[in-house]
């Protein structure tokens, strides 16, 4: 039996296919600082030694856990606005305002590394609260205000430790 196709059906919630768009294409600017602050986190888990080793250890764990979660929100919110949310390490890179750290640095520098990345990834967000706003677009103003929260809290957090 042969399969019927069938047509897309358009998109009618109210945001114009402009405004998803532009919505879409921050969201998957955070997406991509989120990710490699994932990837970051889940590798200075793997790496930290020295003195602070257990508690760096399972804090980092508990951040990259939580960055491992958001992923999904996010990714899902963007395909909820009818585009495809990006996903290979080529389009992270290409995407994202955070670098990557070669090597393996002392548990100091991840810690600092880790502040200008939650730091980073929480302006990603902020800066697409204009466009969002502006679309009555209030689902992915929720998304935006926890991500928020949660990387001012933990930079926040991750910058105590530097403090003497």
């Amino acid at each position: 039996m042969k399969e019927k196709k069938v047509k897309s059906m358009p998109m009618n919630t109210g945001i114009s296919e402009a405004d998803r768009k532009k919505i879409s294409d921050g969201l998957s600017a955070l997406l991509a600082d989120s990710y490699t602050l994932y990837l970051m986190t889940h590798n200075f888990h793997w790496n930290v030694t020295g003195p602070q080793f257990n508690s760096l250890h399972m804090m980092f764990m508990d951040q990259y856990t939580e960055q491992w979660n958001a992923l999904d929100v996010i990714a899902e919110r963007i395909r909820a606005l009818g585009f495809p949310a990006p996903g290979t390490y080529k389009e992270f890179v290409k995407l994202a305002s955070i670098q990557e750290v070669e090597g393996v640095p002392k548990a100091n520098e991840m810690i600092a590394y880790l502040v200008a990345a939650q730091e980073a990834t929480a302006r990603t967000a902020r800066k697409l609260f204009p466009v969002v706003d502006e679309a009555n677009d209030q689902p992915t103003a929720d998304v935006l205000t926890q991500r928020i929260d949660v990387h001012e809290k933990t930079a926040w957090m991750l910058r105590s430790l530097l403090e003497e």
